[in-house]
């Protein structure tokens, strides 16, 4: 079952969370404020995170932006809870990453079902993005297996080359921010990392020089853009 995390300041509540989350069977590890939060998720990574704004320390919100920014754990889902239900207070907490907000005090039947439902979105957009496969023009591209075919030669890729590939092509047509390139694939945003992943670059348009219709345009100081062409483009005039 999934691991949630629980970061909760009030030791009553927190317990009665771990108590009907276990229940449900789930593994459940719950914590007293934001910096203990942040530090376990960080190495823990578990699959959803139930969080109280109102926190010692540095408070849910701030828990929230850190997570948000840092490659390992910025898809983490996360529900918020707080004594606060004006639109504002929700509004701000939406704009800082958080997936669903409950209001205390809130009905543990309802926490479940909100988790139930993250849960399992999560999981089917994990398994379809796992088993998506790519035709770009007269290319045919595998990440599962990391193979990109093109006339009936086959090239495997590194798995950098891999994940890049994959998501020059999951923004097929659109700007790949190259601070989010960066940061899922290396780790953060650093120069060095940037030159490294220009090299990379420089790999798959080698690998892609046999379709003059595809192109990997540098959109200076934002990313790049995977240009592939579509139906519609094919067809005639």
């Amino acid at each position: 079952m999934a691991n949630i995390l629980v970061v909760e300041d009030e030791r009553v509540i927190a317990k009665l969370l771990k108590e009907t989350l276990q229940i449900e069977g789930y593994q459940v590890v719950t914590v007293l404020n934001g910096e203990d939060a942040v530090q376990y998720a960080l190495r823990e990574t578990p699959h959803l995170i139930v969080l109280d704004l109102m926190l010692p320390g540095i408070d849910g919100y701030e828990v929230s932006r850190r997570l948000r920014s840092h490659p390992k754990t910025m898809h983490i889902p996360i529900i918020a809870l707080s004594a606060y239900g004006e639109l504002p207070a929700k509004v701000r907490a939406f704009e800082i990453g958080v997936d669903d907000y409950i209001t205390k005090p809130f009905d543990s039947e309802v926490l479940l079902l909100k988790i139930k439902a993250i849960l399992k979105r999560n999981e089917e957009l994990n398994k379809e993005s796992e088993n998506r496969e790519f035709d770009l023009a007269s290319y045919h591209f595998n990440p599962k297996l990391r193979e990109l075919s093109h006339s009936g030669k086959m090239q495997t890729l590194s798995p950098k080359e891999n994940e890049l590939l994959k998501m020059l092509s999951e923004h097929m047509n659109d700007l790949l921010p190259r601070d989010k390139a960066l940061k899922k694939i290396w780790g953060s945003d650093t120069y060095f990392n940037g030159r490294s992943m220009d090299v990379y670059i420089a790999k798959l348009r080698k690998y892609l020089r046999d379709d003059p219709n595809i192109e990997i345009v540098n959109i200076h100081g934002n990313g790049f853009r995977l240009v592939v062409p579509t139906p519609a483009d094919k067809s005639p005039t």
